[in-house]
C-alpha cells in the first residue's frame, strides 16, 4: 500500500488485484468502461485506488456475477437505476433461462430414448432452441389461419372456439411425454392438410346450425356401445342405436345431411390434436369417441 503525505493510502492495480481476487486485465477494463475509474494517477501514469474504489469494486463484480452488463452497473453506480430494479429484471431472465434449460434437458432425455426419425430429432431440437415467445408464435399463426373471418358467437361455434385454448408454452418441468406432446403438435399445426381441416371445421362451427340435431353425448354412449359389442352400423341391428340415439325417424335424405355435418367435425387428427392439448395443459386424459362417431356417420348412411 502506498500513502501520501497528506491523502489517504491508495493501492496500485496490482495491489487491488491481489487484494480482491480480480484479475488485473478486469480490473483495467472495467475502469477503462468507467464503471470503476482510479482514484489517482502516480507522476508515473499509473493508476491507484483509495478505499472507496475498493469498496466499489466488491459491488461491481456482484453486479457482474449477477449477470448485470456494464450499461446496468453503470446506471446502479450513477444510482439512475436501483439495485432492487435491475436484480428484479435478471430473476426474471434468469427464470427463462432455468426453463430453456429444462426445455432441453428434457429433449435430450427423449432423444437418449432412441427410436426417434432424423426429422423428430430435428423438430425436437429446434423446439428446444425456440423461446416460449417464439412456440407462442408458432401456435398464435395457427389459430389465425384457422379461424381468420369467422364469427366465434355463432350459435355452432363451440368446437372452433374450444381450439383458441392453446398452450403458451412447456411448463417449468416439462415431463418427456410434454415435449414429445409439442413434437406432434408442432408438426400437426405445421401440416398444410390438417391446417386446411381445421380451417373447415372452424368455418363450419361459426355458421348457423340448420337441419336435424343430434345429442353428441347419445353417439358417444349408444353408438360407443354398439361399437363395443361389434354391431355392423349396416347391419339391420343398427337401425335400433339410431333409435336410442334419437335420430330413428329422420328419412334418408336427413340421415344423409345429418351425417354429412357430423362428419365434418369427425377426425381422428384432430382428436389427436385435443389428446396433445390436455398433456400439455395437465387436463385428465379423456376415452376416444371419434370411432363411435365414425359408426354413427356410417350407420347412417346405410340404414
Amino acid at each position: 500500500m502506498t500513502s501520501t503525505t497528506a491523502g489517504p493510502m491508495l493501492l496500485t492495480i496490482g495491489q487491488l488485484a491481489r487484494r480482491s481476487g480480480v484479475p488485473v486485465r478486469t480490473i483495467r477494463f472495467w475502469s477503462d468502461a468507467g464503471v470503476l475509474p482510479p482514484t489517482d494517477r502516480s507522476t508515473g501514469g499509473y493508476r491507484r485506488y483509495d478505499a472507496a474504489a475498493v469498496a466499489r469494486l466488491d459491488l461491481v463484480r456482484t453486479l457482474r456475477e449477477l449477470g448485470m452488463g456494464l450499461d446496468e452497473v453503470r446506471a446502479v453506480l450513477q444510482r439512475r437505476r436501483r439495485v432492487d430494479e435491475v436484480a428484479a429484471m435478471h430473476v426474471h431472465a434468469i427464470d427463462s433461462q432455468i426453463r430453456a434449460l429444462r426445455v432441453q434437458r428434457a429433449v435430450c432425455t427423449l432423444l437418449a430414448r432412441g427410436g426417434h426419425t432424423e426429422r423428430e430429432a430435428a423438430l425436437m431440437n429446434d423446439l428446444a432452441r425456440l423461446s416460449a415467445a417464439q412456440r407462442q408464435q408458432m401456435i398464435d399463426e395457427f389459430v389465425e389461419h384457422v379461424f381468420a373471418g369467422t364469427d366465434s358467437d355463432a350459435p355452432g361455434a363451440g368446437i372452433a372456439s374450444a381450439m383458441r385454448q392453446l398452450p403458451a408454452e412447456l411448463p417449468d418441468e416439462p415431463t418427456t411425454d410434454q415435449v414429445q406432446a409439442w413434437v406432434e403438435l408442432a408438426e400437426l399445426v405445421a401440416d398444410p392438410s390438417f391446417r386446411a381441416r381445421a380451417r373447415e371445421m372452424a368455418v363450419a362451427g361459426s355458421a348457423p346450425q340448420e337441419g336435424p340435431q343430434v345429442d353428441p353425448a347419445m353417439v358417444g354412449e349408444h353408438a360407443g356401445q354398439a361399437l363395443a359389442a361389434g354391431i355392423d352400423p349396416a347391419a339391420p341391428e343398427a337401425a335400433a342405436v339410431l333409435e336410442r340415439i334419437g335420430v330413428g325417424e329422420l328419412d334418408e335424405s336427413a340421415r344423409a345431411e345429418l351425417a354429412d355435418r357430423i362428419a365434418t367435425f369427425t377426425d381422428r387428427r384432430v382428436e389427436r390434436y385435443w389428446i396433445l392439448l390436455g398433456r400439455l395443459n395437465g387436463w385428465p386424459e379423456r376415452p376416444s369417441s371419434v370411432s363411435a362417431f365414425e359408426w354413427f356417420i356410417t350407420a347412417l348412411r346405410a340404414t
